[in-house]
């Protein structure tokens, strides 16, 4: 994935970007192409693997010590969001 660097000559895409500090955003073209636009502000990723084999990233994911600490730690906040909420929101009803 690259990096752009939005100038601040470009207001409308700052003010864009803005507005999705808390809360995510789909945009849709006339055709229908939908992208989503969020900050990645707290955001984290981690690293997993790149084997053709699935039996492999299985084992290399259930090792990744970082990555089953953040997934315990989110089990724990209690923070869930129905199926019938996500769908909602992205307008699939």
């Amino acid at each position: 994935m690259r990096t752009v660097t939005i100038s601040g000559e470009q207001k409308f895409l700052l003010d864009l970007l803005m507005s999705v500090q808390t809360e995510g955003l789909i945009l849709q073209t006339t055709a229908g192409q939908q992208f989503v636009l969020l900050s990645m502000e707290g955001w984290q990723g981690f690293e997993v693997g790149e084997s053709a084999d699935f039996e492999q990233e299985v084992k290399a994911t259930s090792e990744n010590q970082a990555l089953m600490a953040f997934l315990a730690r989110r089990s724990r906040s209690g923070q869930r969001v129905s199926m019938a909420k996500v769908k909602q929101q992205l307008g699939l009803r």
